[in-house]
């Protein structure tokens, strides 16, 4: 039999998709490291970087170059297609590969020069590469002490230690949930929003490594023991969405819930002032809004949501209201709208983010108020239960 090549590739193609669409999917085995690239959003040509603590070897191309306990400064520089790298004044070589590499707690200073950043600190190990013209960086560490940088990222460093826990079990879930989103780039997650974001070692360090400690290997899973998807927001302004509302997919435990702890918080409210032809306009344009129409001209510039609703209704129409959000680059769905006038309308908004699972402000609300990290965890997620990553494959074989 005869087989057509390019069908044949196709197919090999197909299938190690699938394969890897099913291992992302599929339970996680716990791991020690990590992955992560770092400055994913940016071009980076040339950077600086110290030792701050304990002892690195430099491996370049597989072969060992230097070995340095702090006390040199190291410049890589991206230049035809390799990185240049020096060691104080002096050149060592150019490189596709080179990596820093620490097996116990060692740290590195590293300083963007072009493009110029503030120097940041990362633990571990540090790899760069060649890609696309720039210098591509892995840090490779162990879970927890990402889940520690990941933590004050995405919740700041003037938090209290229990929601500081609440955190830090919300960002293991979710990446060890999707630790080959990136797989097929040759790392697991990124630094930025589209994983979560990552600034390496937290400046809060003794207080959120305790919080990370005390809760080691605890995840969320649903009534299934599948791992939950870890959302949170900013804050719900009162009343959390359900899953299907913003995301099309009902969930069990991201449901919509009445949150009196968001209410009095920084995001809890907010205006925008529009010109109402301006908004007329934008939904004839955008979604065939019937503003000629006397009747659907008045709900429009007289929208009441007194609860969270998906849609802006008038006769046959509906506007999604996440669509509309995302439009006008407004803080969230929750809002009413009221006539100033007849040139403009007043946006009268509440809360800030896509209002699905935990409620920041309102989880640091709770935890001020003496409230466990558990009893947070399960007032923001519902029919859920908190669990160590390494006992999941034993409870599902009971």
């Amino acid at each position: 039999m005869i087989f057509d090549k390019n069908i044949v590739k196709r197919i090999l193609i197909v299938l190690a998709f699938m394969l890897i669409i099913s291992i992302s999917f599929s339970f996680f085995i716990p791991t020690e490291n990590i992955n992560v690239r770092i400055y994913t959003h940016l071009k980076i040509n040339s950077l600086t970087l110290n030792v701050n603590f304990g002892h690195y070897k430099i491996i370049a191309d597989g072969s060992l170059v230097a070995e340095d306990m702090g006390d040199s400064e190291f410049k890589l520089v991206y230049k035809e297609d390799s990185i240049y790298l020096f060691k104080g004044m002096k050149h060592l070589g150019n490189y596709k590969y080179i990596k820093f590499h620490s097996e116990n707690t060692s740290e590195l200073k590293i300083k963007l020069l072009h493009p110029d950043r503030k120097p940041r600190i990362y633990q571990q190990s540090l790899l760069f590469s060649t890609q696309d013209g720039f210098i591509k960086i892995i840090n490779e560490i162990e879970v927890d002490k990402y889940i520690a940088g990941v933590t004050e990222a995405e919740s700041g460093s003037r938090s209290n230690s229990e929601f500081y826990k609440v955190q830090a079990i919300l960002a293991r879930t979710f990446a060890l949930s999707h630790i080959n989103k990136h797989v097929l780039e040759g790392f697991s997650l990124c630094d930025q929003v589209h994983c979560q974001v990552y600034y390496g070692k937290p400046r809060d360090n003794d207080r959120i490594s305790e919080a990370v400690l005390a809760t080691s290997n605890l995840v969320v899973v649903d009534d299934n023991l599948n791992l939950i998807v870890a959302a949170f927001h900013s804050n719900s302004g009162g009343q959390t969405a359900n899953s299907e509302d913003v995301w099309g997919a009902k969930t069990s435990y991201l449901r919509s819930i009445n949150d009196s702890f968001s209410v009095r918080m920084p995001n809890a409210n907010w205006q925008r002032k529009m010109s109402a032809d301006d908004w007329l306009t934008y939904l004839k344009l955008k979604h065939n809004y019937p503003t000629d129409d006397d009747s659907a001209r008045q709900i429009a510039l007289n929208f009441k949501q007194e609860n969270r609703k998906v849609y802006l209704e008038a006769s046959t129409v509906k506007v999604p209201l996440k669509f509309v959000r995302q439009d006008l680059q407004l803080k969230s769905t929750f809002f009413s709208i009221k006539q100033i006038g007849n040139d403009s309308v007043l946006f009268i908004g509440r809360g800030y983010g896509h209002g699905l699972g935990m409620c920041q402000e309102g989880a640091m609300k709770m935890s001020k108020q003496g409230y466990s990290y558990q009893q947070i965890l399960n007032f923001y997620y519902k029919n859920i239960k908190i669990i160590d990553m390494k006992k999941l494959s034993f409870f599902r074989d009971e």
